[in-house]
């Protein structure tokens, strides 16, 4: 084969000029590979422009050797940690000696040392978070979730008078939730519990607190949840005073009962929970009524009744013995003899009106009956007068209408006889 089918390959070991080594890590290829130097002076030129941070945790470690010290930084609220390397200078200018479980904030500088290819965390200042400055934090919050109305007494729910089943949120085998358990059985013998035994402090409080507040929230039996919690020092209680946890309480369907620590501690689980309790044993008293003073409330109301019962009773009895002894009761048929006596006077007058009318009426038929007698053509006659008739039945009213020889009716008073005209007519004095 030729010098031309070949592949120029570079010899291993010698150094790769400037020009074939990619500009880019996107460039890079099996074929075309950056140097592993030039990959950790990229590393770090890119992590030295990373900006420094505060940051919050709390030491769990501290190792000091001569001029320098190493502390292992945890997060306050996740299982997260982080090496620091701090010079003994930045330690000495912290206010107070720092210890294993301090709460610090600290200025980190990401630091990348390219011949071992190790990062570190360079401490720039160190700072010891102390109990004012907790409070302030906690102030702060306060206060930013009173103006969104978490803590306003209108959105806070109504406790059940007699709950069938209590959530308890504890720590495990702690004295709170003895405490709880105790005196609840102790007030209401049947009450039951749905326990969930989680951390109350430490890391991983909140997330556990939380997923259990979320589980008994979803719970269809229980009716009104506990987060108790013995007494402790300040830092002990602040995982009560996060803002997931508040906010997850809020957000709760079922009332929420806060029984965290004594009577002078405060987290902000008080301020938005349904209900606080100075103590654990004091939401058992507040959450379940006690059976001797219901049993006693139920005596008491019976009584009660019994004797609003004898009263009603016996105001009524007397109304009865009243009402039997009056007249329309203690003879009866008197209410119908004066009804007799009103339909009898009634009948009476309506007779008397009756027979008047007829009466009078009786009359004015009779005048009326003379005088169409007196108008009556047989009074005429009966006064002397008489009718006289043709043979076909008309009357003759006029002379003329009388022929000589004409044979004619005549009715007088008596009855009725024929004639015969003679004359001939003469006319009446009136023509």
């Amino acid at each position: 084969m030729t010098s031309e089918g070949f592949r120029a390959q570079p010899v291993a070991g010698s150094p790769r000029p400037a020009s074939t080594v990619p500009a880019t890590a996107a460039e890079t290829s099996p074929d075309a590979p950056w140097p592993l130097h030039l990959l950790s002076e990229k590393l770090k030129a890119h992590i030295e422009r990373a900006p420094a941070a505060w940051v919050e945790g709390q030491v769990i470690e501290l190792n000091r050797r001569a001029s320098m010290c190493y502390i292992t930084l945890r997060d306050v609220d996740s299982e997260v940690s982080l090496s620091l390397s701090v010079y003994g200078s930045v330690m000495d200018r912290a206010s107070a000696p720092l210890d294993r479980g301090s709460r610090v904030v600290a200025r980190l500088k990401p630091d990348f040392w390219v011949k071992t290819g190790r990062l570190s965390m360079q401490t720039i200042d160190i700072r010891p978070v102390g109990i004012g400055d907790l409070l302030a934090r906690i102030e702060r919050l306060r206060q930013a979730l009173a103006s969104e109305g978490l803590f306003a007494a209108a959105r806070k729910k109504q406790l059940p008078l007699l709950p069938h089943r209590i959530g308890l949120i504890t720590g495990r085998d702690s004295d709170a939730m003895k405490d709880v358990m105790r005196n609840a059985a102790l007030r209401w013998p049947a009450v039951e519990f749905e326990v969930r035994e989680v951390a109350v402090q430490g890391v991983s409080s909140v997330a556990q607190v939380t997923a259990a507040l979320a589980e008994l929230d979803a719970h269809p039996q229980v009716d009104v949840i506990i987060i108790a919690r013995g007494g402790g020092a300040l830092e002990d209680l602040l995982p009560f005073s996060d803002e997931s946890l508040v906010r997850a309480v809020a957000l709760a369907r079922t009332p929420v009962v806060s029984a965290i620590g004594h009577e002078a501690d405060r987290p902000l689980l008080d301020e938005v929970a349904d209900l606080r309790a100075s103590t654990p044993t004091d939401a058992a008293k507040r959450v379940v009524p006690d059976v001797s003073e219901e049993l006693g409330r139920i005596g008491q109301a019976r009584a009660a009744l019994e004797r609003s019962i004898r009263v009603l009773v016996h105001r009524e009895s007397e109304s009865l013995a009243n009402l039997r002894s009056r007249p329309s009761l203690a003879r009866p048929e008197g209410m119908i003899d004066v009804r007799e006596a009103d339909v009898e006077r009634l009948r009476s007058r309506a007779l008397r009106s009756i027979s008047t009318a007829v009466e009078r009426e009786a009359d004015s038929i009779h005048h009326l009956r003379e005088r169409v007698r007196s108008l009556s053509p047989q009074k005429t006659l009966d006064r002397g007068y008489a009718v006289v008739q043709k043979a076909d039945g008309h009357v003759v009213r006029e002379p003329a209408d009388v022929q000589p020889g004409e044979t004619l009716r005549i009715r007088v008073a008596g009855g009725q006889f024929g004639a015969v005209s003679q004359d001939a007519p003469a006319p009446s004095a009136a023509h």
